[in-house]
């Protein structure tokens, strides 16, 4: 992963000072579709979230929601990255969000608030839920690298948990969408410098129960990070819990990105729009068609 001599100096930070939710001001009134809002004060910055919404939205609908947090070592990213995903989504009938969390180089804070803060944008979809138009009981979190490890301590970690907040109301997704999340690193990691040792223990920092939300996992075979995702997913497997792991062949760290010249992006949108049709939250068959490049084909890995 990036950032890495700055993410270990962070581990150490002391706590902030105290956060809080911030409720929507009655209902929504989305331009072109979208809108955004601040869904969490804190000491440092308020934490904004993007919102995209299906054309014939309402605020009295009940859709299923998702949620992505962006990629970048816990100290760098923006919501930007899953613009592009996040509007698909929307297309296909989902209220879609792509939120801030704290940073290290913008926010001077430990990672453990990017986990504190995920949570908190999971439990404010719920909490608003009658303004957004969104179902509470089906509210799906996903990410990229360090966002995606975000999501998947949303719904299998108990150790980071936001100060101040209802927690009679679930911070916990219905389901989980992640792009290569940093879930452990690959070869023997019982002897290493105390340094890596605090990076592992923090990414590893999560323990798969029984009746936890499905998941789907997507990575490059060349991603380092690749060993402790099948780690997750025989986990998953062994608690009962639904889990797809996709690998593409050759493919490095981010392949998934929206950028130009590849199809990686358009074909894992597509699995990730199969998956969460199979959970019933789409409905019809998927609006990106199968890719063109018969060499961009993704492989099922586990289980």
């Amino acid at each position: 992963m990036r950032h890495t001599k700055t993410l270990l100096a962070l581990l150490a930070l002391a706590p902030a000072a105290h956060s809080a939710l911030k409720p929507t001001d009655g209902a929504i009134t989305p331009q072109d579709n979208k809108s955004v809002a601040v869904f969490k004060t804190t000491p440092q910055a308020d934490l904004k979230i993007n919102l995209y919404f299906p054309k014939d939205w309402k605020s009295t609908d009940r859709r299923p929601a998702i949620v992505f947090f962006f990629g970048g070592g816990f100290v760098a990213g923006s919501p930007v990255q899953f613009t592009t995903k996040a509007e698909y989504f929307a297309s296909r009938g989902l209220v879609a969000a792509s939120a801030e969390y704290r940073i290290g180089n913008t926010h001077h804070t430990g990672p453990e608030k990017c986990i504190e803060d995920a949570k908190s944008a999971v439990r404010w979809l719920r909490v608003n839920s009658r303004n957004l138009g969104v179902d509470p009981a089906h509210v799906i979190a996903g990410g990229g690298s360090a966002g995606g490890t975000d999501a998947v301590f949303t719904a299998y970690n108990t150790t980071y948990e936001p100060d101040g907040e209802d927690m009679s109301v679930s911070s916990r997704p219905d389901a989980l969408v992640l792009y290569n999340p940093a879930l452990g690193f690959s070869g023997d990691t019982t002897n290493l410098p105390p340094e890596q040792a605090k990076l592992r223990d923090f990414i590893t920092a999560w323990k798969v129960t029984k009746g936890g939300p499905p998941a789907i996992l997507f990575f490059g075979t060349d991603d380092n990070l690749l060993a402790g995702a099948r780690v997750f997913a025989q986990q998953m497997t062994a608690a009962g819990n639904r889990v797809e792991l996709y690998t593409a062949a050759g493919q490095k760290h981010g392949f998934f990105n929206d950028r130009g010249g590849t199809p990686w992006h358009a074909v894992v949108l597509r699995q990730t729009d199969l998956f969460l049709s199979s959970l019933g939250y789409l409905k019809g068959p998927p609006t990106i068609p199968p890719p063109a490049d018969s060499q961009a084909t993704l492989t099922k890995d586990l289980p």
